[in-house]
């Protein structure tokens, strides 16, 4: 599943999409973390300041921490 399948409030779709593609192709493990941390902090800033749902933001929550769990094991 990837963040184009989430109505998002125009202009935070590519973001979003950004920010997946650079989880997703991390080739290192430090570099998947980083990608993550900034994954999980621009959802937290999107959540605190209402720009989206808290149902969208659980959503987009497990998107990224299912794919960055995939590639973990891709990187093992």
């Amino acid at each position: 599943m990837s963040t184009a399948q989430i109505s998002l409030p125009k202009g935070i779709g590519p973001h979003a999409e950004k920010l997946f593609d650079a989880i997703t192709g991390a080739s290192t493990a430090e570099e998947l973390n980083r990608a993550g941390g900034k994954a999980e902090g621009f959802v937290l800033g999107l959540e605190s300041s209402k720009a989206i749902k808290s149902q969208v933001a659980e959503s987009m929550y497990v998107i990224y921490d299912d794919a960055a769990t995939q590639r973990s094991a891709e990187l093992a």
